[in-house]
């Protein structure tokens, strides 16, 4: 059986995260589109609307980029398709930009 597939928005081409516009379970498909075309990601966790979901992994210390712009670093390891929010992200307002 296939999982469902769930819609998330990739706001800039070069973010490594992408913003989930609906509540996503774990193992649920994200698909959201790039210039390229549309890719899919599988949720690791449970990811509330509104929330970030990882592209790539990202390593402690690592530039979290929404909006083409460094929100913050990951305050943990956070592996592809894992929640990124606040639990494992250092804001910039928290001086977690370098």
């Amino acid at each position: 059986m296939n999982a469902p597939e769930k819609t998330g928005v990739l706001i800039h081409p070069a973010d490594n995260v992408v913003t989930v516009v609906e509540e996503v379970s774990p193992g649920d498909v994200v698909r959201y589109v790039t210039p390229d075309g549309p890719r899919l990601v599988r949720a690791a966790d449970a990811v509330p609307f509104g929330h970030k979901v990882a592209l790539a992994d990202l390593a402690p210390g690592e530039k979290i980029v929404k909006y083409h712009e460094v929100i913050g670093t990951a305050s943990e390891p956070i592996a592809r398709g894992r929640h990124v929010h606040a639990h494992n992200v250092r804001s910039g307002v928290q001086g977690g930009v370098r």
